[in-house]
């Protein structure tokens, strides 16, 4: 009965309002809903409609993309390949192991192998792979013992199914880790274990690289060795006479435009299909706006703070935390080195189609391009080239002593070692080296240094600005790599990235001229087509997990050393912001290493100032390692400060380290064995505290090297 009194008091109410007053009512309200379903029911967007700016071969790419099985069984019979190669790879180094095992296998026992990103096919379509069949993985691990972005799903399928069975499978492993980080090849030992828990025959012990002492590539070869042998010993198959075979084709194509080219414009990332995969931006060609030196005039080393203005960008946004990736170029004097050994120098401008001979087969270079391109923004002609490379090269040598000099170095880890401490070994030079910088390799084909040369990829930057205080200006904190050959060289190898931003910031200073130190390397800083014109630079940013605590008064410690102050910059602004908007803020600690406290001492002055700010809320604590006889690191300040340190991770403070991965597992160390020492643990409740406050992102790191 309710109910029908106040609707008829409503109905009452609408009879006293005027007709007009009703349909102007009923005209917003028409309005209003239309609004809302904008974009649903009607003026939707149209989903093809970046296909207008597509080049024609890239909308050809991504149909076929879409036509391609996710099932591996299927792609093995459909592709008739008889080994599968995986890769699981975060800096692209699984990745171009797996792409030189597949075409080896070829080359030397005529088997036909597939390279598959793990991310492209099903995790569970490996139960399905026939065991006349061999499965390969290649597997890094990155930070606290994480899968890559392209291995999480087959991670997750193998470590939490309970039914699993893959008595069909065959396979061999190879894992990529660094020693100096806590959890050593972690995922291949746990993906390992689960797949011989579930039943598959390892054919071979699991190979480990350690890069501790830089020597992935020493371990996979011994490890590729042991392979084949056993390929050999145990399968039956026969090694031939191993003479270049071409993957691919490079044509030069004099019926195409610059407008149609690749001349230096980054490839977008090729977003992976794992739900797990790490979201970035768009690449954007971003203006440089501030570049400023950290170091004092007396050192001799450089240290970069640089901010790049995203007014013009409204899709690249970023948070506080995240990672800037920077997109280089190789030096000019490198391009023509390479371009001369070769004999090209007047070939480097016309058009080239690169095209695979098999679809089966993938390969990092866009298409169409020119060897200009090719050399200057796509390939790594700047990395040390491989012992494996060298042996490689012996084939297409141009003389005899060219080919002696390349076997003497190839066949003996020694001899290579040797010459590597006391040379810089880019492709260019080592060519000219062999060659004795007069002749010509005209055999060398382009086809084998496009499958050979690891692709140029970006270096990134922990960000170290607050998206709260700047939004629109995201700012980076680098520094400038020059390592000394030996010590009697006055030649330094430098850092490609560090060395570039380098350039560009005095180019900025200079009236953008491209070499203002003339002992420095030169770069195209106008970039493909003038685009970078007027201090510009090819940047992604990166999503990142590193991030402060949800509630501003919640405790944080912070640990760092060198360039790991970034983010931790970018965390004290963003707290100040919020403390002057009237936010509790929670109580601080921040620990700094450096060299000197006048030479390298990061933000120094903004420090100090922030610091007033918090008014007892921050403390600083500094380790200046060589200001006194014996050397203090930030490990041995947060072991002298251990009792605060413990009092505030009982509070529930969050523990943040940034740096160098040696360092951080030194803190690690002491942090732990303070933990220990406090509570009375045992190593299974230490470890237990370690892994839970790590899960729910109580204990953070952002590490390298």
């Amino acid at each position: 009965m309710s109910d029908y009194i106040s609707y008829s008091y409503a109905f009452e109410l609408l009879r006293e309002i005027p007709v007009d007053d009703v349909a102007l009512l009923g005209v917003a309200i028409a309005t209003i809903a239309g609004y809302l379903v904008r974009g649903t029911l009607w003026n939707k967007p149209d989903p093809y409609h970046s296909t207008w700016f597509e080049r024609p071969q890239e909308q050809d790419s991504a149909r076929n993309l879409n036509k391609e099985t996710r099932d591996i069984s299927q792609k093995l019979e459909e592709a008739k390949r008889d080994i599968v190669v995986f890769f699981g790879s975060q800096s692209g180094t699984a990745e171009g192991f797996a792409n030189r095992l597949a075409r080896e296998v070829q080359i030397r026992f005529g088997a036909n192998a597939l390279t598959a990103d793990l991310s492209d096919f099903e995790a569970e379509s490996i139960a399905r792979i026939p065991s006349s069949k061999i499965a390969v993985f290649i597997l890094s691990t990155f930070g606290e013992g994480n899968p890559s972005d392209s291995t999480v799903d087959l991670w997750e399928w193998l470590t939490k199914s309970t039914s699993i069975n893959l008595t069909n499978l065959r396979y061999v492993a190879f894992g990529l880790g660094n020693r100096n980080y806590k959890y050593y090849n972690r995922v291949v030992d746990i993906v390992t274990d689960a797949l011989s828990k579930a039943g598959a025959i390892a054919l071979l012990p699991v190979g480990r690289a350690d890069d501790s002492w830089g020597g992935t590539e020493e371990d996979f070869m011994e490890w590729r060795d042991s392979l084949y042998n056993a390929l050999q010993r145990d399968l039956g198959y026969k090694q031939k006479e191993s003479v270049y075979e071409p993957a691919i084709s490079v044509i030069e194509d004099d019926s195409l435009t610059p407008i149609d080219l690749h001349l230096g414009e980054p490839s977008e990332v090729r977003h992976s299909r794992s739900k797990a995969f790490v979201l970035e931006s768009s690449v954007s060609a971003l203006p440089l706006v501030k570049a400023e030196e950290l170091f004092a005039s007396s050192s001799k080393r450089n240290c970069l703070h640089m901010e790049f203005d995203l007014s013009g960008f409204p899709e690249v946004k970023y948070k506080t935390g995240d990672h800037m990736a920077i997109y280089p170029s190789n030096p000019e004097e490198e391009v023509s080195r390479l371009l001369k050994v070769l004999g090209l120098e007047d070939r480097k401008d016309i058009p080239l189609s690169i095209s695979a001979l098999d679809p089966a087969t993938k390969f990092n270079a866009p298409s169409p391009t020119s060897l200009r391109a090719l050399f200057q923004h796509y390939l790594e002609i700047c990395a040390p080239v491989s012992r494996d490379t060298v042996s490689s090269l012996c084939q297409f040598a141009p003389t005899a002593e060219a080919k002696n000099f390349l076997h003497r170095l190839g066949s003996s880890k020694e001899a290579y070692s040797n010459h590597i401490l006391r040379n810089h070994v880019t492709i260019g030079r080592l060519l000219g080296q062999a060659g004795q910088f007069n002749n010509i390799w005209k055999s060398l084909p382009v086809t084998f240094l496009v499958e050979t040369i690891p692709p140029l990829r970006p270096r990134y930057y922990s960000i170290s600005s607050s998206s709260v205080v700047q939004a629109r200006q995201v700012s980076i904190t680098a520094m400038i790599n020059s390592k000394q050959i030996h010590a009697d060289s006055t030649e330094r190898i430098l850092g490609l990235t560090s060395n570039y931003l380098l350039a560009l910031k005095s180019a900025a200073k200079q009236e953008h001229k491209a070499n203002p130190d003339p002992t420095g390397p030169t770069y195209a800083l106008e970039g493909p087509n003038g685009v970078l014109e007027g201090g510009k630079v090819f940047v992604q940013i990166r999503r990142s997990k590193f991030k402060l605590p949800l509630v501003a008064s919640h405790p944080i410690v912070m640990v760092a050393a060198g360039t790991g102050i970034a983010p931790f910059r970018a965390f004290l602004q963003e707290r100040a912001r919020l403390q002057s908007m009237g936010r509790e803020v929670g109580r601080m600690m921040l620990f700094f290493g450096c060299r000197r406290s006048k030479e390298d001492y990061l933000y120094q002055k903004e420090l100090d100032d922030i610091k007033s700010i918090f008014a007892g809320k921050l403390e600083i604590i500094t380790a200046f390692s060589r200001e006194q006889e014996k050397k203090m690191y930030v490990q041995d300040r947060v072991e002298e400060q251990a009792g605060k340190v413990v009092a505030m991770l009982q509070s529930d403070a969050t523990l943040y380290i940034c740096g160098a991965a040696a360092m951080a597992r030194e803190v690690s160390k002491k942090v732990g064995e303070a933990m220990r020492r406090s509570n009375r643990w045992d190593d299974a409740q230490l470890k237990a505290w370690c892994e839970r406050a790590k899960r729910i992102s109580r204990w953070q790191e952002d590490v390298w090297g």
